[in-house]
């Protein structure tokens, strides 16, 4: 049977015609005036278009049969319109809501619309139309991020990177240079819409930076010299190219980790550094020695000095003194020449005799030649009377010299008669006496 029979699904003996619904005549309709049974298809059908019609605001068609066609019940429209008001309100809710986003407080966020900057929400509970009309970006403007320049971190180990190492100096010499720079974000509209990559942008400067230090200074400087000079130098280098790129960073640091020479001729840079280390202890080695000799010798100068003004003070004295005695007796010898001239002859022969040899002959006598060594004997009196005078008075104190003879004018070991004073004689006795043995 086809499925556009109208009897299809309907029960045998049964038409299109009105049947009867009085009582007793075996009304068999069930609810909503159908009869018992499979449904009818072709009813189901009109039923859905009638209905998605109504949703639509357009009537439905008919059936062909007095073109009434099927017409749902207002209320059942009414409540379909309420559940699609609250459906699209709810999911209008949802889709608002997800415009809401929380910006920590070491981040900014980057509010765009349709893809071009608007504003930067600063950190806290923040909105934005949903998507697709605006979106968000989060920068983190206070970690610092790092770049590193010449070499490679691996696990435990680092590998150089001769391409970006290896730079030239002023004089034409070649240096491997290997560091670091760390950096922060400070402008996130900068940071976002200048570069597409920041952190690449920033290892580029930081080798046009670095090289230009290096080939403005010779390589003892570059490799023996103050590094905190290079890293502030290079610092500030990248710091003003960066901000004539308006790439949005400020730069924190640069650390310089390794400065060497290249690797073929490294032995000889590391015998050039011993050998200025080897300089340098030298001269610390002449510096203390002459600390410690430099204050001695000083001294030594000083003792001498003043030990050479005592003794010309003392010479200046004596002569001031032997002008002034030798004016006295200029002046006794004006007055008596020949008693002066006799009494200076005696004094002088008593300085020259009393440091010789004396032998006294008698050249009156007559027999054998009596021969008195005085020198001897007056050498064996002293030496008796020394012993006597040690055993008689204490020994002096250590540091203390033993007290002066009473007359400065004894010979030395030759100690006189009398007990050690030794008196000098007037010439006018020894004239009187010479007269005695005349007479």
């Amino acid at each position: 049977m086809s499925l556009n029979d109208p009897k299809w699904g309907r029960r045998n003996g049964d038409d299109d015609r009105p049947q009867a619904n009085g009582p007793g005549q075996g009304d068999e309709r069930g609810p909503g005036g159908r009869k018992p049974g499979p449904p009818d298809l072709d009813e189901l059908w009109r039923d859905f278009n009638d209905r998605l019609a109504g949703l639509f605001g357009r009537r439905g068609g008919g059936n062909g049969k007095g073109g009434g066609g099927f017409r749902p019940p207002m209320g059942s429209l009414r409540q379909l319109g309420g559940g699609a008001a609250v459906v699209i309100g709810l999911l209008l809710a949802i889709w608002l809501s997800s415009g809401f986003f929380i910006v920590d407080a070491r981040q900014r966020a980057v509010v765009l619309t349709f893809g071009k900057y608007t504003r930067t929400a600063s950190e806290g509970l923040n909105w934005r139309w949903p998507w697709p009309t605006q979106a968000h970006e989060l920068i983190d403007v206070q970690s610092v991020r790092k770049v590193i320049v010449g070499y490679s971190e691996g696990v435990g180990s680092r590998q150089g990177v001769s391409r970006e190492s290896l730079m030239l100096t002023k004089n034409l010499n070649i240096v491997d240079v290997q560091f670091e720079v760390q950096y922060v974000a400070v402008d996130p509209q900068m940071f976002v819409f200048t570069d597409r990559v920041p952190s690449e942008t920033v290892k580029q400067v930081a080798e046009t930076a670095i090289r230009e230090v290096v080939g403005n200074n010779e390589v003892d400087f570059v490799l023996y010299g103050d590094r905190t000079a290079i890293q502030d130098n290079t610092r500030r280098l990248m710091q003003e190219i960066l901000t004539r790129y308006k790439v949005g960073v400020e730069v924190r640091s640069v650390n310089i980790q390794g400065v060497n020479p290249p690797e073929p001729v490294r032995a000889a840079f590391d015998d050039v550094v011993k050998a200025r280390q080897d300089s340098a202890r030298f001269v610390n080695e002449g510096e203390a020695y002459a600390n410690g000799v430099i204050p001695g010798a000083r001294g030594t100068a000083s003792r001498l000095l003043q030990e050479a003004n005592g003794y010309r003070e003392s010479i200046v004295a004596n002569a001031q003194g032997e002008a002034s005695r030798f004016r006295q007796v200029l002046a006794e010898y004006q007055k008596a020449p020949g008693v002066t001239r006799e009494r200076m002859y005696i004094s002088a022969m008593q300085d020259v005799l009393s440091s010789t040899t004396k032998v006294i002959v008698d050249a009156k006598g007559q027999g054998n030649l009596l021969f008195l060594p005085l020198d001897r004997l007056i050498q064996q009196a002293g030496a008796a009377v020394a012993a006597g005078n040690s055993m008689a008075e204490p020994a002096p104190a250590p540091g203390l010299s033993p007290r002066p003879p009473l007359n400065d004018s004894a010979v030395p070991g030759q100690p006189t008669l009398d007990g050690g004073a030794q008196r000098s004689r007037d010439p006018r006795d020894l004239s009187r006496s010479r007269d005695r043995e005349a007479r």
